[in-house]
This record gives C-alpha cells, structure tokens and sequence, in this order.
C-alpha cells in the first residue's frame, strides 16, 4: 500500500512538472501565432493601398467584392449577383464593385456580355474582375469522399489567393463559400456579409443519413452499412459544428427564402443579423406575355427551367412524363412534349446532359423530349410563353427562382412539395390557388394528367391567380430588401473611414 502510494505521489509529481512547461510552451505558441496572424494583416493592408488606385476626385473608392467563382454559369444565384451590383451603382457613386471569378475562358466583357444576354441586366459602371486560377480547388469532384469538408478547405485556399489579388473593404459571399468570411473578416480587415441560396449542410441531410436513406449525396453503399452510416453522421455533426462557427463570424447575413433561414438561424445562431431577402426573379418581363386562352386543345409543352445539377433530378422528370405518356390517362389522344432548359458549367454538366438523353432513350421518349442548354433569354422567354405546365424536381429547393419564372410567364406549375416552393411561393394568393405540388413520379404524373384534364377556362384562372402573386418576387423589391440589409456593412466602413481620416 505504501509502495503504491509512493508510485501514485510520483506519478502526480511527474504529470505537474511536465504540465507547467507544457503549459508555458502554449502560451509562447499562442503569442506566437496571434503575433504571426496581425503581421500577416498588417502586410495584408499594406498591400491594399499599393492596388487600389484613387478615381478622379482624388479619394480611394469603396471595394467592395463579391466571392462568385462561377459568376457565367447563368443560373439563379448569378441573377443575384449582377442585380446586387446594379443595385450598389444605382445607390452609392463612390463604389467600385469586384468580382472574384475562376471563369478564366472568357473575358470581363464576355461576362457582362451574357449577363445581359441571359438576365437582360445592363450594368450602369463596368465591373472590375479578378480572375482566380485555382478554382479548381473547390469542384466537388476533386474530392470523391468528404466533398463537403474538402470543398470547404479548398474554398479557404481560394479565397486567400482572391484576397492576396485584391483587398476589399466590404467582401460578400454570394455562392455559398462561408469558410471564407473569417479569411476576410480576421486578416483582411474587411466588413463581411454573405447571401445564402442554401445551406452547406442541413437537418434534413443529417436525417437522411441518420435514416439510411438512398439520394444522390448519400451513396448505397453508406445507407447499406450501419457502421459508414454511423461514422458519416458524426462526419456530418462535425462540419455542421464548423459551419455554424465560421457563419457566425458575418456580420451581416442575407437568406433567400423561410426554408434556408430556419435551417441557417439553426446552424449559425446569429438571428439579429439575418435577414429574408427574396431573389430578383425577372418578373416584369414575363408578366409582359400576354395572358390568352389556349390555342390548341390537343398539343402541349411541358417546361423544366433549372441548371442541370444532380439535386434538380431531371430523372425525376423524365420519369414522371414517361409514365404519363405511357399509362394514357388523359381522355384523348394529346400531343405532348417535355422541354428541357437550363445552365451547363462545365464539362460534368455536358456528361449529365449525355446520361439524361441516354435515360430518354432508355424509356422510349427521345422523341418526346427536348433540352436547350445555355439558351438565350428571348428563347426562354418563349418557351415559356408557349409551355402549358412549368415543372420543377428538386427536393428542398432553397427557393426556385425557376419556379417563379414559370408562373410569372403564364404556365401552370407543378413543383416539389418541399422547401421554398412549399413554403414560399406556391401558396394560395388570396385565398386562390397558384400551382400544384408533387413529390415522386406516381404523384407527379398523376398531378400531370390532372392540370392537362382541367377545363382552358380553369387553367387560365390558376395562371392569373399565380401571377398575381409574383409581384413580391419583382427586381424592386429585391433592391430594397438587399439595400436594407446591406446597409450596416456601408455605415461601418464609412465610419471606420471617417475615424482613419
């Protein structure tokens, strides 16, 4: 008992005498570190001044930079972007806006170019573009497993090479890439906001895994194995923790629709600063479609507008029309065709377009079904003007400005019974019905035949009750929201300025 009371003793004697230097050694680290990190945001500063220039009155513009590695994609979240510039010109005159972009096969004159051409935005100032060369860093197929925390970290390295070519005042994340924020936020210096489409990760992917359910970012052979179910939950637990830390550090935070703001308020826990701020859905230009009664009683169009990503789930589409096409169940003999419109980004988007032609052929539709990608606006437009049902798949859509783009033009939607469509926007006006909701290929078939079965007379009725409930989706009112809650970052950086002065 002695003996092992004199073992004890020197064993809380050895553990001591190691935790004080120990202890010691973390605090010269730390120093250390906090010391290295201010170096590196003074050299960082000192840097801004030698690459902004003065304008013509003499005084330093205000940067302000949106993070949009893919601002020519053309898809919803780049209408945000180029309409938040235009927004920022029309209101403030000492403003130079920056665009970080890794679309380096094209020109800045190109991408104001097609942002005309697909969004019929014109810019009021020319924007400066800073071309990013590693944005490879954060394509999802870089990183076979752990997508999530690999494109997350790669997104770090991205935005450190965005903030050594150009060093903002005010940085947005208009993509998505919230890893970035502290990069900015801490060693730049900067004031920082973000606008979110959706969540990196949700309750609802936790529950997926949790549940082993099969989708397309929950492989088989997961959902399979309670032991990978498992381990990718506390994977998930994880990022989820991260997330909501490196959230949390925005000083103002901009959410497209309830959906994404119950799931980011959840996750970041920053409710005083977050804010609703509907997408500028180009409502004005459909509802200028003249509203008429059908021409044709017999003949058809079914129009999906959507980029073609794999949570769109175009199959989904392409396997409800089939089913509709082959169980017959209209009355008559109609003449019917899917039209496929939306955004290729890159070559992965090319090789989807490839496997959905395949699935055509694989269900006997190829005829039947038509994709148009990277379309110009005036052909949309049309395609909408003359389409009887717009058509929208996605599980937990953060918004669907798609969604809203089919209602303003005249068609009667039929979208996912989830997300922002749900909660949103295809909800009675007035007490009036806007549009149908589905969730799988029976019930979107079914609902199908059911609008194709329904009198001209009561389908023009949904349309108008629909597009009169579209107008709070309208550009304006997007510049007002969007002004509203961006307006803390310009007061702090204009007092900061005032203070330095």
């Amino acid at each position: 008992m002695v003996a092992g009371g004199m073992c004890l003793c020197g064993l809380i004697r050895l553990l001591c005498s190691l935790l004080i230097p120990a202890l010691f050694l973390s605090g010269i680290l730390c120093v250390c570190l906090v010391i290295l990190l201010w170096g590196i945001r003074l050299c960082i500063q000192q840097r801004k001044k030698k690459l902004i220039s003065a304008g013509k009155d003499g005084k330093q513009p205000l940067v302000v930079a949106f993070f949009h590695p893919y601002c020519n994609a053309g898809g919803g979240g780049e209408r945000v972007l180029w309409c938040a510039i235009r927004t920022l010109q029309k209101k403030y005159r000492n403003v130079m806006c920056v665009v970080y972009t890794g679309d380096r096969d094209v020109t800045g004159e190109e991408i104001a170019e097609g942002a005309f051409r697909r969004f019929n935005i014109k810019l009021a100032h020319p924007v400066k573009f800073v071309f990013l060369e590693k944005r490879y860093l954060v394509e999802a197929s870089l990183y076979p497993h752990f997508t999530l925390l690999g494109q997350s970290l790669g997104s770090v390295l991205l935005g450190w090479e965005a903030l050594l070519k150009c060093v903002p005042d005010i940085y947005i994340d208009s993509m998505g890439y919230a890893f970035t924020l502290p990069l900015f936020k801490y060693l730049g210096g900067c004031c920082v906001g973000c606008y979110v489409h959706y969540p990196t990760i949700s309750t609802e992917m936790l529950s997926v895994v949790r549940n082993q359910d099969t989708r397309f970012n929950n492989a088989a052979f997961i959902t399979s194995s309670p032991l990978f179910s498992k381990f990718k939950l506390i994977y998930y637990y994880f990022f989820a923790f991260m997330y909501g830390l490196v959230g949390s550090c925005s000083d103002v935070i901009m959410v497209n629709s309830s959906w994404t703001l119950n799931h980011i308020i959840s996750l970041w826990r920053a409710a005083a600063c977050t804010s609703v701020v509907y997408p500028p859905c180009n409502v004005q230009t459909f509802l200028d479609i003249p509203l008429e009664e059908e021409k044709s009683n017999t003949e058809h169009s079914i129009v999906s507008v959507s980029q073609f990503r794999p949570e769109k789930d175009h199959p989904l589409q392409i396997r409800a029309f089939a089913k509709l096409l082959k169980e017959k169940r209209l009355g008559q003999q109609l003449q019917l065709k899917l039209i496929l419109i939306g955004g290729c980004r890159n070559q992965q988007d090319e090789e989807r377009v490839k496997n959905l032609k395949g699935l055509c052929e694989e269900l006997g539709v190829s005829n039947a079904v038509m994709f148009r990608t990277n379309i110009p606006f005036e052909e949309l437009k049309r395609h909408l003007a003359e389409a009887t049902i717009g058509l929208h798949t996605m599980w937990n859509e953060h918004f669907g400005i798609g969604v809203v783009e089919c209602m303003a033009a005249g068609t009667v939607i039929l979208a996912h019974n989830s997300g922002g469509p749900k909660l949103d926007i295809v909800v009675p006006y007035e007490g009036h019905i806007t549009g149908f909701l589905a969730e799988n290929v029976e019930s979107y078939a079914e609902m199908m035949a059911y609008i194709l079965s329904l009198s001209p007379e009561k389908r023009l009725e949904i349309r108008e009750n629909a597009r009169h409930s579209v107008h709070r989706f309208s550009d304006l009112h997007f510049e007002e929201a969007f002004l509203l809650s961006v307006e803390p970052l310009f007061k702090q950086k204009y007092m900061n300025k005032n203070v330095n002065e």
